[in-house]
């Protein structure tokens, strides 16, 4: 699959600032096609005693970082009785002993370091179904349908141990993560199709992306038998998602892969991507594109980026935290970069839309170019839109002023 580098971008308390003055000069592989990740993160509250009963809770531009270092162990009670059956007075036989079966016993849910509202949030058990965190739960109106439609689980049947979910249903809170709880993604654009996509070849893929990718945020794809860049770019977004080797090449018609291609049913969450925390996004910067998504449950957004270009690469991450914001409202969101200044916008010469900073000065940022291959100073460029969508996300949509998280 190649050399896969990640980074974890955690914002604490991403209130808002401005661009480093830094040049970003580290090195990287020049090659676009060597696979590397970068991971974005939001958030890390405070933690609070655990009650079950929604809270209603401010929207204040915080995120939440949910750190899953172990897995909670169910503990095992054995009960067991014994009966002793007195022997006929003409037996000699002694008395016997019945031992009865083992039960295993559910701890009550453990507190939840590091979400936003800890009494809102239980971790999944070995053993543990939607009916059963139910049951124990125990509030009252709270079914399975309200717990599946709160955390966006399409099927009921499948959860994972170590699985965060949010208890707390119809609060409008997304309490892994705090923030407003966002709607489902839009549904697929007119003329996706709504079925399983039958066939091979180019035009059959091209209409299996645009039912994958339908409503993420990457562009609906002409169903035209053309495997241009858009159709590259969107068949190795797919590979990434559906655990196949990272490339822009196309896809050979009945291979292996494509039968993996069209047997999707919806999108996964990527391999690789840091599901311990509430809010992340993952960057490929082999597909140039950004997997946006809430814990382990779904994918939110997908988007289309532009990383650094050759001798200015996006630098590979290890665990890098958003430090700031700068929503640059005096100047319409558009903040003039200290190391690439220019009088008015262009994303060409670094003009950035409300960038998002990690790792010393290279940022998340919107830019009017934003093109299928790397392009930028070290940043990571997405669409004046999809940036306006990522701040939304993450809650900063209506912050009054840069902050610096230091």
């Amino acid at each position: 699959m190649g050399e896969r580098l990640v980074a974890m971008i955690v914002a604490t308390t991403v209130t808002v600032a401005a661009c480093s003055t830094e040049r970003q000069t580290a090195q990287g592989p020049s090659s676009v096609d060597a696979p590397a990740t970068a991971r974005l993160d939001a958030s890390e509250p405070p933690t609070t005693p655990p009650s079950k009963r929604p809270r209603q809770v401010a929207t204040t531009g915080n995120a939440t970082t949910t750190l899953r270092t172990s897995t909670t162990v169910g503990r095992t009670t054995s009960m067991s009785t014994s009966s002793t059956t007195a022997a006929p007075p003409t037996s000699t036989e002694a008395p016997t002993t019945t031992a009865a079966p083992t039960t295993t016993v559910r701890p009550p849910p453990a507190p939840v370091p590091g979400v936003h509202d800890p009494a809102c949030v239980m971790q999944v058990l070995a053993g543990d179904s939607l009916s059963s965190i139910v049951d124990l739960v125990a509030v009252d109106g709270l079914t399975v349908a309200a717990v599946q439609t709160e955390n966006g689980i399409a099927d009921a049947n499948l959860i994972r141990a170590g699985d965060l979910l949010d208890i707390c249903a119809g609060n409008e809170i997304n309490d892994i993560a705090g923030g407003p709880r966002l709607p489902p993604p839009p549904p697929a654009p007119a003329g996706a199709p709504t079925g399983p996509v039958t066939g091979s070849g180019v035009e059959a893929q091209q209409q299996q992306l645009n039912a994958l990718f339908g409503g993420y945020g990457l562009n609906t794809l002409p169903v035209d038998g053309d495997s241009g860049r858009l159709t590259r770019q969107q068949l190795c977004a797919a590979r990434v998602a559906l655990g196949l080797p990272a490339s822009r090449s196309d896809m050979t018609p009945g291979s292996a892969e494509e039968q993996v291609l069209m047997s999707a049913r919806g999108l996964p969450v990527p391999a690789g991507a840091p599901t311990s925390a509430g809010r992340w996004a993952l960057i490929d910067v082999t597909c140039q594109v950004m997997f946006v998504g809430e814990g382990a449950t779904r994918v939110v957004y997908v988007f289309p980026t532009s990383t650094g270009s050759e001798g200015f690469e996006t630098r590979r991450q290890s665990g890098s935290r958003v430090f700031r914001f700068d929503p640059a409202l005096d100047n319409g969101g558009w903040h003039d970069s200290v190391d690439y200044p220019v009088p008015s916008d262009n994303p060409l010469n670094g003009n950035m839309y409300k960038p998002l900073y990690f790792d010393s000065g290279q940022a998340i940022h919107g830019a009017n170019n934003v093109a299928t291959d790397p392009r930028s100073k070290g940043c990571a460029r997405l669409r004046v839109g999809d940036q306006q969508t990522l701040v939304d996300w993450l809650g900063l949509g209506d912050a009054g002023g840069p902050t610096d998280d230091g």
